[in-house]
């Protein structure tokens, strides 16, 4: 796919096509050279994909005010399994909801996506703040739970938390004034000052985020990431504030188990405001904020391999108490083997796929489901955690 790499932007119709094969840091970058003041909300990561970021639902930093980048997707082109090229109008509104946030791979081979640019201002503000347990850093995490959600919409605030540190990392679409004055009054637990602030255009914040000391935004056409390492991520997702003595005990836990990590990603905004059933990804209205566990190492083999992975499952399951349950849901683009796969050519996929299926999707399984058997009834497009056809029709 990586040879599908054109890029499209029309800046008077704040639109864009973009092919599958393309980076995150490429898009951005094309909608950099024809405008300051136009965005896309999509991640971080500058060499992500975009055909698999698109379709399983992925997210940035304009999250709580522009919602998801499938959100702003508005046409695709799709090669089905009879081989011919689809566009939403000969795909079907059925098929075009499903690789919204379905995971393309369950039903074809995206080949583009049609996406609405959004406005950004001239001037945003990024802030870094780094806290020590004995910085009181428990009363501002416990805080960012009632504030992060809650705050106004221009205002993003990730917290990531390591055994070794506790930071919020955020982004805010204006001035550096208006934003110490809002938190000022929001979250004096985070104690922010003017000094902690950089002003800077939209492009620029996508350099620091993603890259940390890069200024030239041509680095973002580079396809090559900046490190390689092993890792393991998981989710989880939080519809209720952990009380402090919780997050006390979950500290305790982590620095235990070794070098397992959270980043905290907050909802509400946008996410709020969207039905859960617009498309397949169902996490809206009602969670306060997604958790990533993250654990990265560089040995390789199997024992280093079953060393980290049991750090990260161990804490996975401390947390079983303070996240969301019936199903406890996940995030798709994390793709978490360890909460349910398909075994290749299994009689019972249905059965199978309904485990990961409604973590990942809740109440959208059974749409897409139907959507999967509909145009894929032999099951052509299978992995692991793919969408599974109905019994009746495997």
């Amino acid at each position: 796919m990586f040879n599908f790499r054109s890029i499209e932007i029309d800046a008077a119709a704040k639109s864009g096509w973009v092919q599958a094969g393309a980076t995150l840091g490429e898009l951005y970058y094309r909608i950099w050279q024809k405008s300051n003041v136009l965005g896309f909300p999509a991640g971080i990561c500058p060499t992500v994909g975009v055909g698999g970021h698109l379709s399983g639902a992925g997210y940035g930093n304009l999250l709580r005010k522009y919602g998801l980048s499938t959100d702003n997707v508005v046409d695709a082109q799709i090669v089905d399994v009879n081989g011919k090229l689809l566009d939403r109008a000969s795909m079907g509104e059925d098929l075009f909801w499903a690789i919204r946030g379905g995971g393309g791979a369950s039903f074809g081979v995206i080949i583009a996506y049609k996406i609405v640019l959004v406005p950004v201002p001239e001037t945003v503000t990024v802030f870094r703040v780094e806290k020590y347990l004995e910085q009181n850093a428990t009363d501002m995490a416990y805080q960012w739970q009632l504030v992060a959600p809650k705050t106004t919409k221009d205002l993003f605030m990730r917290m990531l938390l390591q055994p070794v540190s506790s930071k919020t990392k955020k982004e805010y679409l204006g001035n550096a004034d208006s934003l110490v004055a809002l938190l000022g009054k929001e979250f004096p637990e985070l104690g922010l000052k003017k000094e902690d602030c950089l002003e800077m255009s939209w492009i620029q914040s996508v350099l620091w985020w993603g890259l940390d000391n890069e200024t030239n935004p041509a680095v973002l056409l580079s396809r090559q990431p900046e490190s390689v390492n092993f890792g393991k991520r998981k989710s989880d997702y939080v519809q209720t504030p952990i009380p402090k003595a919780s997050l006390e005990w979950i500290w305790k836990k982590m620095i235990e188990s070794g070098k397992t990590g959270f980043v905290f990603n907050p909802y509400g905004g946008a996410m709020d405001e969207v039905p859960a059933t617009e498309t397949p990804f169902p996490h809206r209205a009602g969670n306060l904020y997604k958790i990533q566990y993250s654990i990265s190492w560089k040995e390789a083999g199997v024992e280093a391999e079953k060393k980290y992975l049991g750090q990260i499952r161990r804490i996975y399951s401390y947390m079983t108490p303070f996240v969301s349950k019936n199903p406890r849901s996940a995030y798709l683009n994390y793709r978490d083997l360890d909460i349910g796969i398909v075994q290749p050519a299994s009689k019972n996929s249905f059965d199978e796929g309904k485990v990961y299926g409604g973590k990942y999707f809740n109440g959208n399984f059974e749409r897409l489901v139907k959507v999967k058997t509909a145009v894929d009834p032999h099951n052509f497009f299978w992995n692991e955690q793919s969408i599974p056809v109905l019994p009746s029709k495997a």
